[in-house]
């Protein structure tokens, strides 16, 4: 589990497919500022908002394995470029954002970037499989990043991104157009399915 507080920014440097028979690709990242310090093989980092397993690791980068089904619903690990990373939770730490499982729900595109001061108005829209799940003051994460919704409209969703944010994560070189990563609310998810389940009874 993360909380969608990013730690650090990272940069994909290189993709390497493997013979495995699986057509899986062997990713290497730098960290930048994240520290791997206490990260051992087999723990998990988010990517970009993508759970992926450290299968190993040098003081400044570490490198995951990623399978077609991976690739084929998500963005961001096909080519190089910067990734927000977050290490898995531990029971001591502080839940800053939300509860996040680091498993992309869809892709969303996004329509707007505005610039209203020193903030930034990001819309986007999702999947419309994913609009029944995004509520007005919810919480949603983009690219790895724990939003609050400001608006819902349909399967638009503006989100205000403050200056720490937007120089914090790879939030601020957004641009219409842009795929992102999406979560919805884990907790969404279980109440739909309690009540499913329910109605079933």
């Amino acid at each position: 589990m993360f909380s969608g507080i990013v730690a650090a920014v990272g940069h994909l440097t290189d993709i390497v497919a493997r013979n495995d028979g699986a057509a899986t690709v062997r990713l290497r990242i730098d960290a930048g500022q994240l520290d791997l310090g206490d990260v051992a093989l087999g723990d998990s980092i988010a990517c970009g908002g993508v759970c992926l397993t450290v299968v190993d690791k040098d003081d400044a980068c570490f490198f995951v394995d990623v399978s077609p089904e991976s690739l084929s619903c998500t963005v961001g690990l096909a080519a190089p470029g910067p990734l927000n990373l977050e290490k898995a939770l531990r029971l001591a730490d502080r839940l800053g954002g939300h509860l996040v499982s680091g498993h992309v729900d869809g892709v969303g595109e996004v329509l707007r970037f505005d610039a209203i001061g020193d903030n930034r108005l990001l819309t986007v829209r999702a999947p419309e499989s994913l609009a029944r799940y995004i509520a007005r003051k919810g919480s949603i994460t983009v690219d790895g990043v724990s939003l609050t919704t400001n608006t819902v409209d349909g399967a638009d969703f503006s989100i205000n991104l403050i200056p720490h944010t937007l120089g914090a994560t790879t939030l601020g070189g957004l641009c219409p157009g842009r795929r992102v990563n999406l979560e919805v609310d884990l907790i969404a998810r279980y109440v739909e399915r309690i009540l499913a389940v329910s109605n079933d009874a």
